[in-house]
């Protein structure tokens, strides 16, 4: 309330979002209140981006995609229903709402080709985001140390989404 009339919009985002049972009446709220939403999600609860997608409670949604669809587990720890995120993938492309799709990438855990691969799945997508991942914003202290790849190698991972999406960008 105390924000009218000074923000445009408010982004939801995590953890995961969509955990939360409240979730859509949360949005409802916040729309009630004049707000543009962003909802950010992992892809793992498509019933619930579908109900924000119906009632038209969003105006922008971000899907984080972790890994292929194979390495999903090994890169997440946990055991993930891949089947959703194919779901959500496609019930985003098909939603009419912006969107983007995003990867932040691990260089020991994401391999180029493993890029390519989220392409693919990915494919006619409007906007691809290649995300460096920055080793000082990071909660496990395996990761302190990672190396990325190189600016050269991001332009040439992004010249190769270009064949599978409308835009990709590296940020």
């Amino acid at each position: 309330e105390k924000r009218k009339g000074k923000l445009d919009a408010v982004e939801i985002t995590g953890g995961e979002p969509t955990l939360h049972q409240d979730l859509i009446e949360f949005i409802r709220k916040i729309k009630g209140m004049g707000f543009l939403v962003k909802l950010d999600s992992n892809g793992t609860n498509p019933d619930v981006i579908k109900e924000a997608i119906k009632n038209k409670l969003v105006d922008y949604l971000a899907m984080d995609i972790k890994a292929p669809l194979e390495k999903y587990k090994e890169i997440t720890g946990v055991d993930v229903d891949t089947d959703k995120i194919k779901c959500n993938i496609k019930l985003i492309m098909n939603s009419g709402v912006d969107y983007e799709f995003r990867t932040t990438i691990v260089k020991s855990l994401l391999s180029k080709d493993d890029i390519v691969k989220i392409g693919e799945l990915i494919k006619g997508a409007k906007l691809y985001i290649l995300q460096k991942f920055t080793p000082s914003k990071t909660l496990n202290p395996l990761f302190v140390n990672e190396k990325t790849y190189s600016d050269e190698e991001f332009s040439e991972m992004k010249n190769k989404m270009e064949k599978y999406v409308e835009r990709c960008v590296v940020r």
